[in-house]
């Protein structure tokens, strides 16, 4: 099978996304009044209503409506007036009604859209960008100084209420695949679920990364769920399909369906891009269907032929009047909205002098976001001169730290915002290096000391005095005379050498930017 990048030389990638968030800080269910409560015993949060027992009637949860159009105000959508719910046929256990109540053409929100920043390595899986000048346009993507930007249209973001848990035993991890029978928790039946659909515009698998970690972002800002994908309360389906470059039809797509984690959305996607050129390239055809992606494995299976529209046999649903939503409601809600994301970004840059690209990385977790912040008011006076470093601190170790260990929390860690402005402080007056920097960090986290205290007990100050400095730089280059000449032939490359030699004379405490300065100095006279 060729590699992603092969494939996308000849091939191009159309990607749309549909992002399920059950809204978790609600305290009832969508129709009824059973609570809302993950973890409970199976099956002690449920009603007539929730178990679509005959003669149950529901009533929508009015809480549930502010947080959707929340949410469709912070996505820039348009906030439809008029809307009604509908029943979908949905023949599985989990839903113990046999139709799920959920929306039809007409969503609470519709036509939003979110801009994506992509940088770093992801960049790189856009191919099409890579010969444009910074500011140059391709299709809704605008190159940057650091990758592009590009523009993501939202279809909709409808309501629906949340099937049961299928508990499997017996089969490999939990699968249906080899199980001997399967259980039903009822609990979760009937929770608030806002499904966010978007316009195909993604085209690579890290821009849908990117879209759903965005948009885990906004939710939390907004307070409307926990956002967990450990839980299952986010989870995103993934639709591709794949066409010859320079063509605009589509070509059939298959869907990934309930992804929990932002790098089993990337994998999946890029497998299966490589699947379908593949079979494509063999003269195949793509068969139009639901694949699960195993993590464990690293490739998709396929589940079952996809369903049409027809087989959901949607109508609406009598028991449940057409829903008006005045401007007055609409205009409550948007008068509650916190600053979104994007807004922070652009804060963040003007109040401190960040790069685009550090605030961005900064607030990439909400607890990120909240240490720097916290940070900077203790900074004080200090605070424009200290940023960058702690941004840098931030994004390069505690961002690190918590994408490498699952269990790290950042809250109750032993670097606290005001250690973490000690130690940048530190580096900043040249008291440490940065690779001195580096050791305290780690002493910090093991002996639970403040990072000024560290740096007495070990001796660890840096020699910033340049008369002495001097007098090592003069020592090195006397007892090295032949390398002296070779640097002074062009062998520059040997000031690593001379920096190296006065740092061990110096037992580490020489202060690297003025060995590197003096050597300089004393090399080119």
């Amino acid at each position: 099978m060729k590699t992603m990048e092969q494939v996308l030389q000849d091939w191009e990638a159309v990607i749309g996304l549909e992002i399920h968030c059950e809204l978790t800080e609600l305290e009832t269910k969508m129709f009824c009044g059973c609570k809302l409560e993950f973890g409970a015993e199976p099956n002690t949060h449920t009603c007539p209503v929730c178990l679509g027992l005959p003669g149950a009637l529901p009533v929508p949860n009015k809480a549930a409506i502010e947080s959707i159009v929340l949410a469709g105000l912070a996505t820039n959508c348009e906030i439809e007036k008029h809307t009604m719910f509908y029943r979908k046929g949905y023949m599985y256990p989990d839903m113990a009604k046999n139709f799920q109540t959920t929306q039809g053409p007409k969503a609470f929100a519709m036509r939003g859209w979110l801009d994506l920043d992509v940088d770093g390595k992801g960049a790189e899986e856009r191919l099409d960008m890579r010969d444009l000048a910074v500011g140059e346009t391709h299709e809704s993507a605008t190159r940057t100084e650091t990758g592009y930007t590009t523009h993501i249209g939202i279809t909709r973001i409808h309501m629906e209420e949340d099937a049961g848990k299928m508990i499997h035993v017996g089969g490999g991890e939990g699968r249906i695949d080899g199980a001997t029978h399967s259980l039903v928790d009822y609990n979760r039946a009937g929770t608030p679920l806002m499904e966010l659909v978007t316009e195909p515009d993604l085209r690579t698998p890290e821009e849908a990364r990117l879209f759903m970690q965005k948009l885990r972002q906004v939710y939390l800002s907004l307070g409307i769920s926990d956002c967990s994908l450990e839980e299952g309360s986010m989870r995103a389906d993934g639709n591709i399909s794949l066409r010859r470059r320079g063509e605009t039809e589509f070509g059939t797509r298959t869907e990934m369906k309930n992804i929990n984690s932002f790098k089993a959305l990337h994998d999946a996607l890029a497998y299966e891009i490589c699947r379908q050129a593949e079979v494509l390239e063999k003269g195949g055809t793509v068969v139009q269907e639901t694949r699960h992606w195993d993590p464990a494995a690293k490739h998709t299976i396929s589940m079952r032929v996809k369903e049409t529209a027809d087989d959901y046999r949607m109508f609406p649903d009598p028991d449940l009047a057409p829903y008006d939503l005045s401007d007055e409601f609409i205009e409550g809600v948007r008068a509650k909205l916190p600053e979104l994301p994007d807004q922070k970004v652009a804060r963040f840059q003007r109040s401190w002098g960040l790069s685009a690209y550090d605030a961005r990385h900064v607030i990439e977790h909400r607890e990120t976001s909240q240490f720097f912040e916290t940070a900077m008011a203790q900074a004080g006076s200090e605070a424009e001169k200290l940023a960058k470093p702690l941004a840098n601190l931030v994004i390069n170790d505690l961002t690190a730290r918590m994408n490498a260990d699952e269990s790290f929390d950042l809250a109750s860690c032993a670097l606290t915002p005001a250690r973490a402005v000690e130690l940048v402080a530190l580096q900043a007056a040249d008291t440490i290096s940065s690779k001195q920097a580096k050791e305290v960090l780690e002493v910090v986290f093991g002996e639970d000391k403040d990072p000024a205290a560290i740096v007495e007990e070990r001796g660890m100050k840096q020699v910033s005095d340049t008369g002495a400095i001097e007098a090592v730089v003069d020592a090195v280059l006397a007892a090295n005379p032949e390398k002296v000449a070779e640097y002074q032939g062009g062998k520059t490359g040997l000031l690593g050498f001379f920096v190296g030699q006065c740092m061990k004379e110096m037992k580490g405490q020489g202060n690297p930017k003025l060995i590197n300065q003096l050597l300089e100095e004393k090399l080119s006279s």
